[in-house]
């Protein structure tokens, strides 16, 4: 599965519904995601599609999650 790696370790991830048999496929981030400043963090997102709205906020995750 595709993942986004930083100094070797996986930061974020996708899984396929259909690789997995799942109803949804998934992206998550990992506890090496830089999200230590905020109390709550998402760290998975079930999709069904994806919007560019939807794309838009998962981007800017993944620039927060790497920094």
């Amino acid at each position: 599965m595709p993942a986004y790696t930083k100094d070797g370790n996986v930061v974020c991830f996708f899984q396929s519904a259909h690789t997995f048999k799942a109803r949804y496929a998934t992206f998550g981030f990992s506890d090496k995601a830089n999200f230590d400043e905020d109390s709550v963090s998402p760290v998975a997102f079930a999709l069904k599609e994806l919007t560019a709205a939807d794309e838009a906020m998962i981007g800017a995750l993944v620039k927060k999650a790497v920094r």
